[in-house]
């Protein structure tokens, strides 16, 4: 593996080799991470946000579980 830091970017190179499945996670958890750091939220009004989506998910599909 080979690390390169330029102004602008962070260049990892790694081989081939490796596990594409393993490697795609930590892709995923970078971009989140990118993502994230420009956010002004707190984890207060994440989970405010997840409780409301989880509200309306299940008012939506509550029948499909009880009868």
């Amino acid at each position: 593996m080979n690390i390169e830091r330029t102004k602008d970017q962070i260049l990892i190179k790694i081989s081939p080799k490796v596990d594409p499945f393993g490697f795609q996670r930590i892709l995923d958890y970078l971009r989140y991470l990118e993502i994230t750091s420009k956010s002004k939220a707190n984890q207060s009004d994440a989970d405010n946000l997840a409780d409301e989506l989880n509200k309306n998910w299940w008012s939506k599909n509550r029948k499909r579980f009880i009868e």
